[in-house]
């Protein structure tokens, strides 16, 4: 596993230096030496929308599912190059009850198209919608219409990664491990018999084992999200309190699934997260290395970032990370 410790303040090589050491009140300190603001309210989904202005073919609102009231997707294609070109699929977050495709938080996975990327961002069926596993198989629909449709809209169906943050970060590992697997391949969805192998997954900051984040919060001495309640977000995706259905949880669990062809992941996460404990993308890394292997797996801390802090996840400096791995995987 390539682990990379990344500080969030100004690029030295590959640490980032030059943090303030101002005295900081209406906090603590977690274990990790990391200042806590407690009156901080991260940001779950966005209520602006992404620019794509820039963008001259661009598809949009496409009904990817064979079915009534289908979920929709869109397409934007770089302005140069004549493909067909590589493929990043975009999962927005949210808790699995909010968020969109068009929300501004998805800008850097939009921004691929300046990269060489057809890049496509999905909705897909929320909690308060529907329960595990409508938003999973929704992704794997999808999948299965890129590569079905690639010829119409200059796609390579042989070269798919797919991006998610938070617990869209869920939704991709899950997609990732389970490959083509038969299970949340929904036939009823359309293109049936589609693969939904991908070659590459970035993972930011996902949920990974609900059941094990409050402990490890504490275990950090991190003042974090509550998600064994009733009413958690996890909670509410599964329609029943978490800690009441493990063999429900285990099923959502990614490293459930892990297997020798089990694409190349990056694993993003901030060491200031209270929203998802970033011993869970620690924890997940790990896993993924006993199986596929070191040289498959890379892992970067972002010190002291928060639940998808822009200063950090959004530099240049880190999506170079982020697009020399999808480089690496699928050009």
């Amino acid at each position: 596993m390539k682990n990379k410790f990344i500080l969030t303040c100004a690029l030295t090589g590959s640490i980032l230096t030059g943090c303030s050491t101002a005295e900081k009140t209406n906090g603590y300190y977690a274990k990790n030496g990391c200042f806590i603001e407690t009156d901080s309210k991260p940001i779950i989904a966005s209520k602006t929308s992404l620019d794509t202005s820039y963008i001259k073919t661009k598809y949009l609102n496409i009904p990817y599912e064979s079915i009534p009231n289908s979920q929709k997707l869109d397409i934007y294609l770089p302005n140069e190059g004549k493909g067909p070109f590589p493929v990043i699929i975009g999962v927005h977050g949210g808790g699995f009850k909010f968020g969109n495709k068009d929300g501004a938080m998805n800008q850097s996975m939009v921004n691929g198209v300046k990269k060489g990327y057809a890049v496509v961002m999905i909705n897909y069926r929320l909690s308060g919608e529907a329960k595990f596993p409508a938003a999973i198989e929704d992704l794997k629909a999808s999948i299965r219409y890129i590569k079905a449709n690639a010829k119409k809209y200059n796609l390579n169906p042989n070269k798919v990664a797919l991006w998610g943050a938070s617990s869209g970060g869920n939704l991709v590992s899950l997609a990732g491990t389970t490959g083509n697997r038969e299970i949340f391949n929904n036939p009823k969805l359309g293109n049936a018999g589609v693969s939904t192998e991908v070659q590459a997954v970035v993972d930011w900051f996902g949920p990974i084992n609900f059941l094990t984040m409050d402990e490890e919060f504490v275990a950090e001495g991190i003042k974090g999200q509550d998600h064994n309640s009733a009413d958690s977000f996890e909670s509410q995706y599964l329609g029943e309190q978490i800690t009441k259905v493990p063999n429900l949880v285990k099923e959502t669990n990614p490293e459930t699934y892990i297997s020798k062809n089990t694409p190349p992941f990056l694993i993003e996460h901030g060491t200031a997260d209270v929203l998802i404990p970033y011993t869970q993308s620690i924890n997940f890394a790990k896993s993924l290395e006993k199986v596929i292997g070191k040289d498959k797996v890379e892992l970067v801390l972002l010190k002291c970032a928060g639940h998808g802090q822009a200063s950090a996840f959004d530099t240049e400096e880190n999506l170079k990370i982020v697009f020399d791995f999808l480089d690496k995987n699928l050009k």
